[in-house]
């Protein structure tokens, strides 16, 4: 994590997403500009990161910030993306490959003998992957320092469980914070989208446990804030509220 403070010389932004954002329109020099890349399209860190940008979308607007993401997948991925989470798609570019994300050092996730998937596996339980059993466990339990994720009036459709009317959640355990079992009912849902459109989602598995970053620029190209995740559903520093680096300039 970057994060200079004000009597800090801030850093030059790495010089491989320079060159990637000199090539795009509207993303040089001259005003702020967020940087995400994801992991796979089909990562559900990916989907749940684009869900909470999305909701910020208008604040991000006014604060003059020109957002772009990177994915790894193809264009039937990035369709199928953007229609489920909303994000626009004229902001988010794929990779087939995760070149970019390797001249960044972004994480590769676990390379244990076996191939992608029983690394995967491994790392869902937590192994090379600091935080991820911890976070599944605060979707189930609930987290009163965090938003709530599900309007009252809101109904979702969550894989094989039948639709789950948001006042649910209300009667369960009140409203204006994330309730016990509403993160891990949105992540079901994202899972169910997933799934059921997997080779649309992962062209290929052998990227599955590329981790992705988060770059924030200042208009002269200096670094303004950086992550790079560590594991699953590390996507942010701060995942009870994911955009909270942008607190200081979006107030």
């Amino acid at each position: 994590m970057t994060n200079p403070t004000e009597s800090e010389p801030r850093p030059a932004a790495p010089a491989a997403l320079l060159e990637r954002l000199a090539e795009l329109e509207g993303m040089g020099m001259g005003r702020r500009r967020l940087v995400l890349l994801f992991p796979q399209l089909g990562d559900f860190d990916s989907i749940e990161y684009a869900q909470a940008l999305v909701a910020a979308w208008p604040q991000l607007e006014a604060a003059g910030i020109a957002v772009l993401a990177i994915g790894i997948g193809d264009e039937a991925s990035r369709q199928r993306f953007c229609a489920f989470t909303g994000f626009p798609s004229e902001r988010l570019q794929v990779d087939a490959e995760p070149q970019l994300h390797r001249a960044l050092g972004l994480y590769e996730g676990l390379r244990q003998i076996g191939g992608a998937w029983p690394n995967l596996l491994l790392m869902c339980a937590g192994i090379g992957s600091p935080g991820t059993l911890a976070e599944v466990l605060r979707g189930y339990t609930g987290d009163r320092n965090a938003p709530q994720r599900i309007a009252d009036d809101e109904t979702i459709q969550a894989g094989p469980l039948p639709p789950i009317q948001g006042s649910f959640f209300a009667k369960a355990g009140g409203t204006g914070f994330q309730r016990p079992f509403e993160l891990a009912t949105v992540r079901l849902r994202n899972m169910s989208e997933v799934l059921g459109h997997w080779r649309t989602y992962v062209p290929r598995d052998d990227f599955l446990t590329q981790r992705g970053g988060t770059f924030l620029l200042e208009a002269d190209d200096t670094l303004l804030y950086s992550y790079r995740d560590r594991g699953i559903l590390g996507f942010s520093e701060t995942m009870a509220r994911p955009l909270s680096f942008l607190d200081p300039i979006l107030g």
